[in-house]
């Protein structure tokens, strides 16, 4: 298992490392004159502040609840905006209460506080002048005696003027550590209370506020001066360790004699003392114990519960399956051929037979095997018997190509299920075992894009007597989240499965479709051909390798098929890393399809140029960004969502995205640490989707990746054309390594408990 300790960093600097130098930060004080934007739920603020030295200033950043009237201090640095010039970045600020009465009544007519407008706050200051706050904080009664004001919103506005003020001290409290926005959340969950709260267990952070993990409470927790060997840190690290490992390596579980000695390394503390925490944990139900093949194995308790649901939900819908005559499937088959002018192959008719007669079936096969055609003919027998279908995929792209290949509207499963999110960000489904889905049939493609919790979540909303169709290739690299659930469905063996084989007649002059599946049966491919759709362009040197990936971008294909095929061109490479990574090739492709222009505005983010006409990836599910297309709008943006820049407004700080599938967005810019380049992207982003003409780069990585799965799934995401740029030495090594991801799930064996 990877040592988790490599990627949390040095927690062990004294906290005075981690403080800013006060001393030399440039700062201002003074009154805010005017909000000229706010977003309420981040504090993003753009404001105007006349300083004590008569100059009004205009600050940008994070200052929630900061109204016209206030008095502010702010610590930041001096920035030139391009086209608003000089501004004052705000990194933390504390308001200070004016001092005066005509201060005071500016505040209060600001509508800063909820209740009150200019003709209470003018009634307010009138009556009680200097003593205004204090009476608002500590007498809201005798704010009754006013007219206008019953007791009701009296304390209402106490408990207003209360909330901004203990947040201005959490702010101040924790701006070493997270922002006003977290702060915000911070707040919003423990109130008053907040700063107590931390002080006593910092490690409630990472366990109820979405968005701050173990690491950044351990800082917390350090900076206070808490001994590492708590009992509270023991068990927030064995959390983090299981997290940790499903997100980064996709497992479920760790086993229990691999967990301590990882969980004790990470926190550098004994081994009993991890081994009590991990016994409390159990005892008390937040981690769970399985025993899989007399090997202990832990997992968190919504993974452990995400699996058995699956395993229930699954054996429940094959056990309520209704069941059909053979015959009469077997007769609508041949009317389908008629009228679709097809001869189905006999796995083809098995497949279509079976998807009829299973309430849980698995289609799979790689490419040119007829899933496309399988699928047709099934949503027509369905439709045909009266059932309500519903076509789904767990990419934006996936449920695109999937529409256009079967004619039927397919949606991504965030959007069936219609994703909603919280308050924390957190996201819903409101379709869930409560609201369940309408449709009686529901086909997911990409199915091995799935992870465990995303399937969970499509089970809840699936009623039971309906029939579930899981169609995928088993051979490419498995989901991104944690799981390995196609895979464990097939394993299993306690549904139907069909894996087609036959490579139709249409696809045998494809190079494509036979190096895949020579690749995939551990054979070298054709590297050879120079008039088919696959090609091989030898380079041995890596840096050749990348300057020829983006003479073929900028030159070479457009002179040969027409500018027109730039926006086909995907480049895939194995890795981020190395002289033809995503890093490089961003940077270089950037500057020969995209160069800077006059004409075309840019936003640097770190240490990256967006531009105008950039094609740009989203890098992380954002659940609540919205999106608006032609007849359309929603929420939600999604990890591997690639789209071009439209539009970079510096002025208001906005940047357009128009996305695949004609959704466009508004980002705001504090949003774009989730976007990069994606000239060129992972083989792992690439899952789910195909692109006209893919780019494959075939340098010198790291050997962990240089994986037969891998190659196999870079090549099957090319839907008309292929170019190998490279060594073939690479390629070779790459089909000798038979070595599928090692994932610890537990949904096979759960399934195989059923008899």
């Amino acid at each position: 298992m990877r040592d988790v300790s490599e990627i949390i960093g040095k927690l062990d600097q004294n906290a005075e490392n981690n403080e800013h130098n006060e001393e030399n930060k440039p700062e201002i004080s003074g009154t805010v004159e005017n909000i000229i934007y706010q977003n309420e739920e981040n504090g993003y603020t753009v404001c105007e502040i006349a300083t004590d030295d008569d100059e009004l200033v205009t600050a940008v950043g994070e200052m929630p609840f900061l109204g016209a009237g206030e008095m502010i201090r702010a610590m930041g640095e001096w920035v030139v905006h391009s086209s608003y010039g000089r501004q004052f970045k705000v990194e933390y600020y504390e308001k200070q209460l004016p001092v005066n009465e005509n201060a005071i009544l500016k505040y209060l007519s600001s509508r800063t506080l909820k209740g009150i407008g200019p003709s209470l706050a003018l009634k307010i200051v009138g009556q009680y002048g200097i003593d205004t706050f204090d009476v608002i904080e500590n007498h809201p009664e005798w704010l009754a005696e006013i007219p206008g004001i019953t007791l009701k919103k009296a304390k209402a506005v106490s408990e207003e003027f209360k909330s901004q003020f203990g947040l201005r001290n959490l702010v101040m409290f924790g701006r070493e550590f997270f922002g006003p926005a977290t702060a915000v959340k911070i707040y919003k969950k423990w109130g008053s209370g907040s700063i107590d709260i931390i002080k006593r267990n910092p490690y409630n952070l990472c366990d109820e506020i979405y968005g701050i993990g173990f690491e950044k409470a351990d800082m917390i927790a350090k900076s206070l001066g808490i001994d590492n060997y708590t009992e509270e840190r023991a068990r927030s690290g064995l959390k983090y360790v299981l997290l940790y490992n499903g997100i980064q390596n996709g497992h479920m579980f760790i086993p229990r004699n691999k967990l301590i000695p990882a969980a004790s390394s990470m926190l550098s503390i004994d081994e009993d003392v991890v081994e009590n925490a991990l016994n409390e944990l159990l005892l008390n139900n937040q981690l769970v114990q399985k025993t899989y093949g007399n090997r202990p194995c832990i997992y968190l308790k919504e993974y452990y519960d995400a699996e058995k649901y699956i395993s229930d939900k699954l054996q429940l819908l094959d056990n309520l399956c209704p069941k059909i005559d053979v015959g009469d499937i077997s007769r609508m088959i041949l009317r389908i051929e008629s009228d679709f002018g097809v001869d189905y192959a006999a796995m083809q008719k098995k497949a279509i037979i079976n998807s009829v007669n299973s309430g849980v079936m698995v289609l799979t096969g790689g490419p040119g095997t007829g899933k496309t055609t399988v699928i047709r003919a099934v949503i027509r027998v369905f439709e045909d018997l009266g059932y309500k279908i519903a076509l789904a995929a767990p990419t934006g792209r996936a449920a695109k190509r999937m529409s256009e290949s079967t004619m039927h509207e397919a949606k991504t499963i965030h959007r069936l299920l219609e994703m909603d999110y919280s308050n924390e960000s957190k996201p819903v489904f409101r379709r869930n075992e409560n609201s369940r889905l309408d449709e009686n049939v529901i086909i997911v493609d990409e199915a091995s894009m799935m992870d465990t919790m995303l399937f969970s979540a499509l089970l809840q909303a699936v009623k039971p007597g309906s029939k579930l169709i899981l169609i995928g290739d088993v051979d490419q690299l498995p989901s991104v989240g944690a799981g390995n659930v196609l895979c464990d469905i097939i394993r299993s063996d306690r549904f139907n499965t069909v894996e087609l084989k036959e490579i139709f007649r249409q696809d045998e002059e494809s190079l494509i479709v036979t190096n895949a599946h020579a690749i995939n049966e551990g054979e070298y491919p054709t590297l050879t051909s120079k008039s088919s759709d696959f090609f091989f362009l030898p380079r041995e040197d890596d840096d050749m390798i990348a300057r020829t990936v983006a003479e073929l971008c900028a030159v070479r294909l457009p002179k040969s098929y027409g500018k027109e095929i730039v926006g086909d061109i995907q480049v895939i490479t194995p890795s981020r890393k190395g002289s033809a990574g995503t890093v490089v090739l961003n940077s270089l492709l950037q500057k020969v399809m995209n160069p800077p222009s006059p004409n075309k505005k840019e936003k640097r983010v770190r240490d990256v140029v967006f531009r105008e006409g950039d094609k740009v990836m989203q890098v992380k599910n954002n659940y609540d960004i919205e999106w608006v297309s032609e007849d359309k709008e929603g929420v939600g943006i999604f990890n591997g969502d690639i789209g071009i820049i439209s539009e970079i407004d510096n002025r208001n700080e906005r940047m357009r995205i128009v996305f695949d599938d004609n959704r466009y967005v508004d980002y705001d810019y504090s949003y774009l640490d989730e976007l990069e380049h994606a000239y060129a992207i992972t083989v792992h982003k690439s899952q789910g989707s195909e692109y006209p003409v893919v780019i494959i780069p075939m340098y010198s990585f790291t050997p962990r990746l240089m994986t037969r799965n891998l190659l196999y799934t870079a090549v099957t995401r090319a839907q008309r054309m292929v170019i190998m740029v490279g060594k073939a030495n690479v390629v070779q090594q790459m089909v000798d390594t038979n070595k599928p991801t090692q994932r610890y799930t537990g949904l096979e064996q759960l399934l195989s408990v059923f008899e």
